[in-house]
Formats: C-alpha cells, structure tokens, sequence
C-alpha cells in the first residue's frame, strides 16, 4: 500500500455510538484515516436520547443536533446521509461496503454501528397504518401527525421508552392507554412497591395503565381501529405505539459472515473476528452481555478509537451501572442488585406523603442494591458504596438517611 495515501475507514451508522467513536479518533489521532460515514437517515448525528422531549414540545430538531454538516467538513468526513449500506464484501483484495444507492467504498477498517432496532410484536395487524415503533425522528413525526387529529393512543411497552412517549402523547392531547405484560411498570429498574407509586403517579396525570396485559392482535382494516387483547377485552385507538423493546441491528453482519449470537460479537479491544472490522454500540455482544445505556457505550467508543488509532493499550470492561431516570417529573434511581438473594434483606423507607420511597438491598453488611423514588439524591452515594463493597456495619441504622448523618458519626 502506498504510504502516502491514508488508509480508509468506513463507519457504517451515523448514530451516536458511531460517531463518539469517530470523535475520540480525530482527538488521538487526528487526519490519520480518510473517513466516510454512512447513515440510514436523510440526517446529521442527532441525540436519540432526546426524542421524547421532541415529542413532548420541549425541544426542536435543531436543539438535539450533536454534528451539524459543516463539522463534518471541517473534519475531512465525508457523509452519505439517507444511504444505508446494504452489503459487505470481506473476500476481495481490497474490501467493500455498498450502500443503497449502488455507491461503493473501499475499506482498510471498517466500523459497524447499526445500533437497534425496535421490536414490533409479531401479531395480526402489526403492519397496518398507523402502527409506530419509537427509534427515530420519522417515528415522532408520525406520532406528531397523529396528535394532531386527537383522538386515542395505545402505547405497547411500560418501559422507559414506552412510558416517555405516553406522556408525550398525552401532552400532545390525546388520550393515552399504557399497555404492560407483565405486572410492574419499569421492571427491569423497579421494584414492585415503586413500581406501584409510579403507576399511581402516572395514572393522577391522566394516563391509563394495563397492566399484565398481551397484545393478541391490531384492529382494524385500512389502518388502526383498536387492539385486542389475550383476555378478549379490547381498547380502541389511532395510533398503536410500539415500545417494547428493541433488538440488535444484526443483518448486515450475518450476511457478510461474522461472527453474530445475540448480537455481534467482540473482543475486549470492540474488535468483530474480522480483524479490520470492529463494532460498537447497541449493535455489540461483549462477553454474552449487550448494551443499551449510553456509559457503557462511551467506555467502548474510547477503547475502540484508541485501537484504530493504534494505541492498543485499552482494553474494554464492563463496568456497574446505576439507572437515573426521569419519567413525567417524577425522579428515580436503580443500581446494582435490586432482586435479592439468599441471605439478603432490604431496609426500607416508606413516605407516601412526600412521594419517597428508598429500598437498599444488604448482604454480609455491604449494599449491593439500591431503589430510590421521589428523592434520588443519594443515588450516587449508594452507587459508590456498592461499587466499594463498602463495610456499612458502623452506620447501618442511619443508611437509610444518607450521607450526612453516616459520615457524621
């Protein structure tokens, strides 16, 4: 290869996790590749993590931009935004990506950033107009349109997802049916008894909740009418929103050859089986686990810009999370083991007068769980205590009460 010519790297996904990658790049080692980005949306980088507030009327497309089109000029990037690559070609010389559009572009280094895509529940009728899943801006602009009729929504899914866009919804003046499977709201970050405060919570704000509730099939025949559901009761809507979860963006790399299970599988330096391919983001399989939370996904960016930059010293670990959240106004908190076990026990502060609720799951005297509603002050207290494996025997009694009185005595 000619020296004189940069090597080329091609990053398939214009999605936040690709580009944080590209960004740590151009800080270690700056005009060291040609780079092309390809992304499937007709846009610049936007915080996905922001469309709720889209939808809720608190911010404009504009505000959520993270690159505008002259920061990837300014950068040397070359763009193809609205042009998802359809195809991989690891066999030739030289390697290939081909987009949509016929367009195709050699590779030394190629960067999958498919992210996800949304899980819509494989029922009769899912297809129909007016079924939405919540992934992208196309999605609330859909809903927006619908909003604009009034009328009624079914949102599928009592997770975050699912709970943000109902009360975007509901603030957009449509009235709003939450439907669950199973018997908590936000279960994989709740524990039952907060669970049942948010619901009370949400339900005074004027949504409605169904909880251990399965979608049996989408009415209606030209576009939505209703949903049914397992139990043969049904709820009438026009517009069946489906937040129940999402999957891995695996296609591309099954159809090129790599190594996928859930998702595609990486090493600790975000490299794929490919040696010239590495991936990153909600599209990767670490160590059987996969990611949806932004920390962990900025951990691997780093450690993925470091090994194309060739500084190959980082490897990329797991790490604990804590969950903040923020769901209509209402503040909660999540970390570490909110289950038990044997041999755990919970201490437990209880204020529904206040709308506080902290649950602190122990085991051999150290915190391994925290659930915090209404105040969440101390979330990042306990998160530490965790993450010490902190002996809490000398301030076991105050624990519930936080830092100040623990640290006091």
């Amino acid at each position: 290869m000619d020296r004189s010519v940069k090597p080329s790297l091609v990053v398939v996904g214009n999605g936040m996790a690709g580009m944080r990658t590209v960004e740590e790049l151009l800080a270690l080692a700056p005009g060291m590749y040609e780079i092309t980005v390809f992304g499937a949306e007709p846009r610049v980088n936007y915080n996905r993590i922001m469309l709720s507030p889209v939808l809720a009327g608190e911010k404009a497309f504009d505000e959520i931009v993270l690159h505008t089109r002259e920061w990837y000029a300014e950068n040397g990037i070359t763009l193809h935004a609205g042009d998802p690559v359809v195809a991989i070609d690891r066999r030739r010389h030289r390697c290939t990506v081909r987009a949509a559009s016929g367009r195709e572009v050699a590779y030394d280094r190629l960067l999958l950033a498919t992210g996800s895509q949304p899980f819509i529940v494989p029922v009769p009728g899912a297809q129909l107009p007016g079924v939405v899943g919540f992934r992208d801006l196309d999605d609330v602009e859909t809903m927006l349109q619908a909003a604009r009729d009034g009328g009624r929504a079914v949102v599928i899914g009592g997770g975050l997802l699912g709970l943000e866009a109902a009360s975007g919804l509901l603030r957009r003046g449509m009235e709003v049916t939450v439907v669950h499977l199973t018997g908590s709201l936000l279960n994989q970050q709740l524990d039952s008894d907060a669970s049942l405060l948010l619901k009370g919570a949400l339900e005074n704000r004027g949504l409605h909740i169904l909880l251990s509730s399965q979608t049996e099939a989408i009415l209606g025949s030209e576009k939505v009418e209703g949903v049914r559901f397992k139990d043969g009761s049904e709820c009438a809507a026009d517009l069946v929103v489906m937040a129940a979860g999402v999957r891995p963006n695996v296609a591309l790399a099954v159809d090129a050859g790599l190594h996928v299970e859930r998702a595609v599988v990486v090493d600790d330096t975000l490299q794929t089986y490919d040696p010239r391919i590495y991936a990153v983001g909600e599209c990767v399989q670490h160590r059987k686990n996969t990611f949806g939370l932004v920390a962990p996904i900025w951990d691997q960016a780093r450690v993925c810009a470091a090994h194309l930059a060739g500084l190959g010293h980082r490897r990329y670990v797991q790490q604990a999370t804590a969950t903040k959240l923020k769901v209509t106004g209402i503040d909660l908190y999540s970390a570490g083991d909110i289950v038990g076990g044997a041999g755990s026990e919970d201490l437990v502060l209880r204020d529904r007068r206040s709308g506080v609720y902290k649950r602190l799951v122990l085991a051999g005297n150290r915190v391994t769980g925290a659930v915090l509603y209404g105040d969440v002050s101390d979330g990042p207290w306990y998160f530490e205590l965790i993450q010490r494996g902190a002996d809490i025997t000398a301030f076991r009694d105050r624990l519930l009460f936080g830092p100040t009185l623990c640290e006091a005595a």
